[in-house]
């Protein structure tokens, strides 16, 4: 069973907890990227990226002097964002590194599928960027199917915790053996549910963590999932679908 979810805009430096021994499985085409962006001007590029002055200069600087294979930070540390922060991997008990390390992939349009450990730099490139890279249109035919082929291992399950931007990598290539299940996290308003984009980052990485606590190598083991006031909801479940709904909200973060 494998675990795909999406990376974060934000991400630092953190070269003390672990030493990276392994690199993403698809270099050459990330240094394909590295040098298309290279070639481009300033203007381009924060065109590219669709960004303030300031994160265009940083992120402008940083490929300026980009090492792919130096002062690399573990994929899961690097990406500073609320899925992240709820997934406290810096927390992780034993075990619970080498659980995501097996089963969780975060899916990039930089390095297209990287493994937890692996080491990253920081970068900026977001999957649905308007990159014409090699003769490609954009970068999801950049990529193809080569991250759906290496997302799959041979149980054929993925549990979809990603964004669409990044899910719609993988889907495009499904296959009938494969069973792809997408967990929605929802809020009941107006007498429907609603997937608010902040709490359901909250509760991706949330899942991500409980996986690991308790090991689940089974779907179904997912939906005693309860944290945050969280629930199962099989009425409005699939078997494609897992819909968890939190009937009490509390305050927006940061009250």
């Amino acid at each position: 069973m494998r675990i795909i979810i999406s990376p974060a805009k934000q991400m630092r430096i953190d070269t003390d907890l672990f030493t990276c021994t392994e690199l993403p499985v698809f270099m050459e085409k990330t240094e394909i990227l590295m040098r298309w962006i290279q070639s481009l001007s300033y203007e381009e590029q924060k065109k590219l990226w669709v960004c303030s002055d300031k994160i265009a200069c940083q992120n402008s600087e940083r490929f300026a002097h980009m090492d792919l294979r130096k002062n690399l930070t573990p994929a899961l540390l690097a990406y500073d964002g609320i899925q992240y922060t709820y997934m406290a991997p810096a927390v992780f008990e034993d075990g619970q590194y080498d659980y995501v390390q097996e089963h969780l992939r975060i899916l990039s349009g930089f390095y297209g599928v990287v493994k937890p450990m692996d080491g990253v730099v920081p970068y900026r490139l977001e999957m649905q960027a308007k990159a014409a890279v090699s003769g490609h249109k954009n970068l999801y035919d950049f990529w193809g199917d080569i991250l759906y082929r290496e997302v799959l291992d041979s149980s054929r399950i993925i549990i979809n915790l990603a964004s669409k931007e990044y899910s719609k990598c993988i889907e495009k290539y499904l296959q009938p053996d494969d069973r792809y299940i997408t967990c929605v996290f929802g809020e009941p308003e107006g007498g429907i549910i609603v997937q608010k984009g902040v709490y359901a980052k909250m509760a991706r990485g949330e899942m991500v963590r409980y996986m690991a606590a308790n090991a689940i190598t089974e779907p179904e083991e997912i939906k005693a999932f309860d944290w945050s006031g969280y629930k199962f909801w099989d009425d409005l479940s699939s078997d494609k679908e897992y819909v968890f709904v939190r009937t009490e909200v509390p305050g927006k973060p940061g009250k």
